[in-house]
């Protein structure tokens, strides 16, 4: 998934975006509430953590324009206020879920793991396709019962392709929900994570190449 982490605190922001990368993420970080707006306005985003007391534009603006706009973006407001009237009103914001600080970060992957599901329609809890098993929750893949170790980059675009249920997924789609925004779309990052899936998941070969589109699970 594509998440935005919104928050001034730049050490609590670093740890929040590492601990959702080791999920197989891909993260952006915004330190202040225009800077998260912009963001929003350029990059598709499955979820926004949300700090709720930013500087420049507070997080009950951004909160607000997310919501306000359309956008598929789940919002996972974070506060250090706890009380019942404070979470009543973030909720009543648009926000899709509220935690309070200090929270516990394995709580928060999977609040955003739960959000996420709901942005996206609707998917099986396990994938299957071509003989390949791919469990989420779990972080497991299986080819034809055979254990497959992947890096968290690897699984993330196994997801997305065995996601798209046989159609072809673009490289710009897979640098949008498996790469954050420091991602070079002229390295071949895509083409080498392909080339790696590939040699993993073994003979005879299940990921195709579409010339001029993209990559799919045949």
């Amino acid at each position: 998934m594509r998440v935005l982490v919104v928050e001034d605190e730049p050490r609590l922001a670093d740890a929040i975006a590492e601990w959702l990368r080791e999920e197989t993420h891909a993260v952006d970080i915004a330190h202040d509430g225009a800077a998260a707006l912009e963001r929003v306005g350029v990059n598709d985003y499955d979820v926004v953590v949300l700090d709720r007391d930013l500087p420049v534009v507070h997080g009950d603006e951004v909160c607000r324009a997310i919501t306000g706009t359309g956008a598929t973006a789940r919002v996972l407001m974070l506060t250090a206020a706890a009380e019942i009237a404070d979470r009543v009103g973030g909720l009543g914001l648009g926000a899709d879920d509220y935690l309070t600080k200090p929270f516990a970060f394995p709580e928060l992957a999977a609040r955003v793991q739960a959000l996420g599901r709901r942005s996206r329609p609707a998917a099986p809890p396990v994938l299957r396709r071509a003989g390949i098993t791919l469990d989420p929750a779990r972080r497991e893949v299986f080819r034809d019962g055979r254990y497959v170790p992947l890096s968290p980059k690897e699984f993330a675009v196994l997801t997305e392709l065995l996601r798209a249920d046989g159609a072809a997924v673009s490289t710009e789609q897979l640098l949008e929900k498996a790469w954050d925004e420091n991602a070079d779309p002229f390295t071949g990052a895509v083409r080498l994570v392909v080339l790696k899936l590939r040699r993993k998941l073994g003979d005879p070969p299940v990921v195709e190449t579409v010339t001029g589109v993209g990559y799919r699970i045949s």
